[in-house]
């Protein structure tokens, strides 16, 4: 039976990497000054944050879509490979609006996968109760073909919703969510990264008490420079580690020499956040 330790370092904490970015990718490059990239640039960048990354983390998380077939081989046995079984519906430039099961994904997962991922966007609208039953359906489609489930419910305002408050959202959508029992639970940072130490593990506390399965934070929506403050103070309140993609590499999108800046930024930034980890996750099994 496949556990979270495929997943996890050997104390039971998760530094993992998330390359599974698509359209958000190709506009990331747009606004770096390069122009929108054809999907070789896209799939090369993948190519390459795998090639420099994956060895050093505890799991990968790629999409099926740019280079699969490179990133799967660049990642090492010792790495779990998971892989993103969510259909995006995204204008061009514009954030994801809402998500399905990409069902041709789920009828042909390679062998060396060990985890599928579902991105769900959480709203307070006439759909909520279709993604309660969209997320029930991805974690027992895992299930079934014995595969952990990685959920990462993002939060957005219902629309007209004037009141909406993103930290008690977030809260919200935990309880409701990770009360379905995926294996793993992906969680924006409290409070957006911001605020002192202390009022960051408040908030990861206050978002500890709202989860029921082990969970990890993203990096998205994070200034780069306090994403490992904020790593740290969840950990300290109850996380167990990180799935982040853009803390790690994003400044490195429309570089010209693309290998050389993650090894020199990306990498170290990889070993910091893992040993924040190692020092302050709760072990998966400690749920």
């Amino acid at each position: 039976m496949t556990t979270l330790d495929a997943l996890a370092r050997p104390g039971g904490g998760f530094a993992m990497v998330a390359m599974d970015q698509r359209e958000s990718l190709r506009h990331m490059f747009d606004l770096a000054g390069r122009g929108r990239p054809d999907d070789r640039v896209l799939i090369d960048f993948k190519a390459a944050v795998a090639d420099a990354l994956a060895p050093h983390a505890s799991a990968f998380l790629a999409d099926r879509v740019y280079g699969f077939d490179h990133v799967r081989s660049a990642v090492p046995a010792s790495t779990g490979l998971i892989l993103a079984v969510d259909a995006l519906e995204q204008h061009d430039g514009g954030p994801v609006e809402d998500t399905e099961l990409d069902e041709a994904a789920l009828d042909n997962i390679p062998e060396q996968v060990v985890a599928l991922k579902l991105l769900v966007i959480w709203r307070r609208d006439g759909r909520r109760e279709a993604r309660i039953r969209l997320s029930k359906r991805f974690i027992t489609a895992a299930r079934d073909r014995g595969l952990l489930s990685v959920l990462e419910p993002v939060v957005r305002a219902a629309s007209g919703e004037s009141d909406f408050d993103t930290d008690t959202a977030i809260r919200e959508a935990a309880q409701e969510l990770s009360a379905l029992q995926p294996d793993l639970y992906k969680a924006q940072v409290p409070l957006g990264g911001r605020g002192t130490e202390d009022e960051q593990r408040d908030a990861s506390a206050a978002l500890n008490e709202c989860m029921a399965v082990p969970w990890v934070v993203l990096s998205q929506g994070v200034e780069r420079e306090r994403f490992a403050p904020a790593v740290r103070a969840a950990c300290q309140a109850g996380a167990s580690g990180f799935l982040a993609g853009r803390a790690l590499w994003s400044d490195v999108v429309g570089v010209p020499d693309v290998p050389t800046a993650l090894r020199e930024h990306s990498v170290p930034r990889l070993g910091e956040l893992a040993s924040v980890v190692d020092q302050h996750a709760f072990s998966w099994r400690e749920h």
